[in-house]
């Protein structure tokens, strides 16, 4: 393992308090309840948004808590859950008497102790609402299951939800909008690699060259079955026949196409995946009018990359479009 790290069970918390060192007039870590929250406090009268999950899928949370985005981020330790005292804090500093909105992605530890949160916060004078996030196409949603992971759809949400929340909607409203969005996005992803979580100081799986895992998630783990490399039109088309076969957009629907990296993917091959997924799109009589491409929800070092496609309607381009200042998501500003 070649990695920048002075201690590995201290490389959480180093990489907070250098996210708000680099970015202090947008986001400051507090590392006693360690939560990330927007420099400033609450904003009377709006919408908190607040979410959490596993460090090691940089720059999700952290790196969208601003303006237009989340008010509060709760990070757990690599690929661990947060625990529900940091988001019971998370919610308490961005309570500005409007309610705050909960997004949790669809994994058994982040249901859980977002849910035991919010029966600790049932004492508190404060509303709460929350969106499960659950976009994965890879993952069959079966009762008796967890169901399908939640993946791209987050930033989606937090973006457009937040866009919401900014403008001064009620909470009921953010919530609605957060909810619609979950419904029309669908995610596939490829893995072209492992990764290599610093306490385990090795890869979490082996993959012989030559072959790619097909649906895998944000956590490490592997894909629901192996396939060969093919070429990068090969990939794109299975990717893309996936999330369209579950999304089932409308005739000549206008579209956002996410193109996500794992954590080791350059720009320039999400770019050229982009390229294919524009066409194939095009080609099935869809409209792409927006787009999101670079490493936004990744796997810790792993190589690989992740479709999430949009169905978009009028106000979720507006909202969208809307102004945004995070450490990793500024237009507009």
């Amino acid at each position: 393992m070649q990695k920048f790290l002075n201690a590995p069970a201290d490389a959480v918390t180093e990489y907070l308090v250098g996210l708000s060192a680099a970015h202090s007039e947008i986001v400051r870590f507090d590392a006693d309840t360690r939560i990330v929250t927007r420099t400033g406090g609450p904003k009377a009268g709006k919408v908190g948004l607040v979410a959490g999950g596993g460090s090691g899928c940089e720059p999700l949370h952290n790196g969208y808590v601003g303006h237009g985005m989340l008010d509060a981020a709760c990070p757990g330790e690599i690929f661990t859950s947060p625990v529900p005292d940091q988001i019971v804090a998370a919610t308490r500093a961005v309570d500005a008497g409007a309610g705050v909105l909960h997004i949790i992605k669809n994994f058994s530890g982040e249901v859980m102790n977002f849910g035991m949160a919010a029966e600790l916060l049932a004492f508190d004078d404060i509303t709460t609402d929350s969106v499960l996030i659950n976009d994965d196409v890879a993952v069959k949603d079966i009762p008796g299951t967890a169901g399908r992971r939640g993946l791209g759809a987050t930033i989606l949400v937090e973006k457009i939800a937040g866009a919401a929340a900014e403008r001064g909607d009620s909470l009921e409203t953010v919530a609605g909008i957060a909810r619609r969005v979950n419904r029309g996005a669908r995610t596939f992803g490829v893995g072209l690699s492992s990764c290599t979580p610093p306490l385990r100081g090795k890869p979490i799986f082996e993959l012989p060259e030559g072959e790619v895992e097909l649906g895998i998630g944000i956590s490490g783990e592997p894909g629901r079955q192996r396939a060969r490399l093919g070429t990068a039109a090969e990939l794109a088309s299975v990717m893309l026949e996936e999330v369209l076969t579950d999304l089932q957009p409308a005739q000549e629907a206008e579209v956002l196409v996410f193109v996500n990296g794992m954590g080791a993917t350059p720009q320039s091959e999400l770019y050229l995946l982009y390229g294919e997924f524009e066409r194939g799109l095009q080609t099935r009589g869809l409209k792409p009018v927006r787009s999101l491409v670079g490493n936004y929800l990744t796997s810790l070092d792993q190589a690989g990359a992740a479709l999430t496609i949009l169905e978009l309607d009028d106000e979720m381009k507006e909202l969208w479009d809307a102004p945004v200042c995070t450490p990793s998501i500024r237009w507009g500003v």
